[in-house]
C-alpha cells in the first residue's frame, strides 16, 4: 500500500530528523513455533522502544496486530512488521493492559504501508537557460505509526536503513481489520442446533415447570393424607 502526501518545506529537507536503529532495546525473539499475537483494538496502543514512559516510539495502527514475544505485568515484550525490504521487523514493548490477546493467527497481522510524500522547494525565481530547477522532490518512507507533539502529528518512518520521523498532515487512511471483533466458539463452548428429534431449551424449560408442578401437587395430597390419618399413627420417633 503507498499512501501520498505534499509537504512545503522551505528552504530544504532540515525538518527531518532520523534516528539509529540501535536506539532499540530489543527483548529476545520467540521460536517460530510459539506465535501469538495481540491487536491494538484502538488507537492508543504505544509501541516503546524500553519499559518506560520515555521509550514511547509511535501507536500501533488501529485494528493491527503485534507478535508476542513474552508478556509481563506491565509491559510485554513485541515485535510488528517482518523482515521483508523495503520493511523491516521492529522489536520493542507495548503495555500488556493496551492490548487485546486474541488466540489465533491473522490473516493481516501488520500494515504495510509506505508514504511518498513530495516536498515543494522555494524556488527563487532565477532562470538558468535550458537547465531547469527541481523545486519538488518526492520520497518514498516505510510507515510505522503516528504520534502527536504539541497537536502536531509525526508519522514514524523508515528511510534508507534509519528510523525516524516526519511532519504530515494527517495520519494516513488504510484499511482496518476486524477480525478480531468476531471470534468464532468452539463447539464446546456453544449451544449446538438440537439433534432431530431431540429435546430444545424450550421445551426442557416446560418439561421443568411440569415437573415441579407435579411435585408441588404430590407434597399437598401427602399434606391432606396426614391430616386425616389418626393422631399419633404417622408419628415417627427418631
Amino acid at each position: 500500500m503507498i499512501a501520498r502526501m505534499k509537504v512545503s518545506v522551505l528552504p530544504a529537507l532540515g525538518l527531518l530528523v532520523f534516528f539509529a536503529a540501535s536506539a532499540f532495546s530489543p527483548p529476545l525473539e520467540a521460536k517460530a513455533d510459539t506465535l501469538r499475537y495481540a491487536v491494538a483494538a484502538d488507537d492508543n496502543v504505544w509501541f516503546y522502544a524500553s519499559e518506560n514512559e520515555d521509550g514511547r516510539l509511535f501507536l500501533i495502527p488501529e485494528s493491527y496486530y503485534v507478535r508476542v514475544l513474552s508478556e509481563g505485568e506491565s509491559f510485554t515484550a513485541v515485535e510488528y512488521l517482518v523482515n521483508d525490504p523495503p520493511y523491516r521487523k521492529v522489536v520493542g514493548y507495548c503495555e500488556t493492559t493496551a492490548l487485546t490477546f486474541v488466540d489465533f493467527i491473522p490473516a493481516r497481522p501488520f500494515l504495510k504501508m509506505e508514504l511518498t510524500v513530495s516536498y515543494t522547494l522555494r524556488n527563487g525565481g532565477a532562470d538558468f537557460g535550458d537547465r531547469p530547477v527541481f523545486s519538488e522532490i518526492e520520497r518514498s518512507y516505510v510507515y510505522y505509526g503516528m504520534r502527536y507533539e504539541a497537536g502536531v502529528p509525526y508519522a514514524y518512518v523508515l528511510y534508507e536503513g534509519s528510523f525516524g520521523y516526519i511532519p504530515v498532515e494527517a495520519e494516513p487512511v488504510f484499511e482496518k481489520n476486524d477480525d478480531y471483533l468476531s471470534v468464532p466458539v468452539s463447539p464446546s463452548e456453544g449451544a449446538s442446533p438440537a439433534k432431530k428429534g431431540g429435546l430444545n431449551a424450550a421445551q426442557i424449560a416446560v418439561i421443568c415447570v411440569v415437573c415441579v408442578a407435579a411435585v408441588a401437587a404430590a407434597v399437598f395430597i401427602l399434606r391432606g393424607r396426614r391430616r386425616a390419618s389418626p393422631s399419633g399413627e404417622d408419628k415417627t420417633e427418631f
